[in-house]
């Protein structure tokens, strides 16, 4: 099956945080404070995904207040940090959602995340993701974690899903 196909079924868009949404690095102040830096396009596309209706997530072995306010800031609704499972959390997200494995797209770069990849209908990571990982997933970003690999990844699906040129439409002027 190609990762087009896989992406077709995709109803739940779930990503790692550190190292797919961010580029893994952690900025801390002289006072102990954390900061991250996201990108844009990746940010936007998670807000096109869910305006046609997917459902997007995120799920980190790290919590950080970056992450929250974050995920706020793009409207997500699933949002679990700090887990000690990362399958354990995922397989709790499925029954919550009534979802399958195959209506999942997880995007994930380390081993932690290796669990949930084998598990999803589209397993995806960014170019830049651990040798392990990438040599186990369906599909990999031509960008890095942190530099539109998200991005990529919700093209892939809503291209898949018939849906992009919906979100194009959406954004061109119609005014006159």
């Amino acid at each position: 099956m190609t990762p087009e196909d896989r992406a077709a079924r995709v109803r739940l868009l779930l990503f790692d945080v550190d190292g797919v949404m961010t580029d893994g690095s952690v900025f801390l102040d002289d006072r102990g404070h954390e900061s991250k830096r996201f990108h844009i396009r990746d940010g936007a596309a998670l807000v096109f995904a869910q305006r046609t209706g997917l459902l997007t997530g995120l799920m980190s072995a790290r919590a950080s207040e970056s992450t929250l306010l974050r995920a706020a800031q793009l409207g997500m609704h699933i949002v679990h940090q700090g887990v000690a499972s990362k399958l354990a959390t995922y397989e709790s997200i499925l029954r919550d959602r009534g979802l399958a494995d195959e209506e999942v797209a997880y995007m994930g770069d380390d081993l932690v995340d290796l669990a949930v990849l084998a598990r999803v209908g589209l397993a995806a990571a960014p170019c830049d993701a651990a040798h392990d990982v990438r040599e186990r997933v369906h599909w990999i970003s031509g960008s890095p974690g942190g530099r539109g690999a998200v991005r990529e990844l919700v093209e892939l699906v809503l291209r898949s899903q018939g849906r992009w040129q919906d979100v194009i439409d959406g954004h061109l002027e119609t005014r006159r």
